[in-house]
């Protein structure tokens, strides 16, 4: 299995790239029938499911690992104190629902992410 790309590394390890499996959108008609998901339903061969499912999932954790990595940058930029407008940890914490631990480590990754890519936090 390909190795995930982790919003979780250590500071010295270089961010990898995941290429993520194609997803397909749903067509609007889909969205009615709740049991309709990526058309994987309609697979009936077992091996062809088990492919496309995990091809979905890896997907889908590839996308949510890069999310996250959004979410630290942004936090980071809000809690630059170059800003006047700078914001504390709580209250980072506040607007997306972690705790204010939570808010610190990722401003800090995000910081770190920041400067890996030339951009100032």
């Amino acid at each position: 299995m390909p190795e995930r790309h982790s919003a979780h590394r250590s500071p010295d390890e270089a961010p990898r790239r995941m290429r993520p499996a194609p997803l397909l959108f749903e067509p609007e008609a889909a969205s009615a029938d709740p049991e309709h998901f990526f058309d994987l339903e309609s697979i009936d061969d077992p091996a062809r499911l088990l492919e496309r499912s995990t091809e979905l999932a890896l997907a889908f954790r590839a996308a949510a690992d890069r999310a996250t990595e959004f979410q630290a940058m942004a936090a980071a930029m809000l809690a630059d104190p170059k800003r006047f407008d700078r914001s504390p940890p709580d209250a980072i914490a506040a607007r997306v629902g972690w705790s204010e631990d939570y808010a610190k480590k990722m401003v800090e990754f995000g910081s770190d992410l920041l400067r890996r890519q030339g951009l100032p936090d």
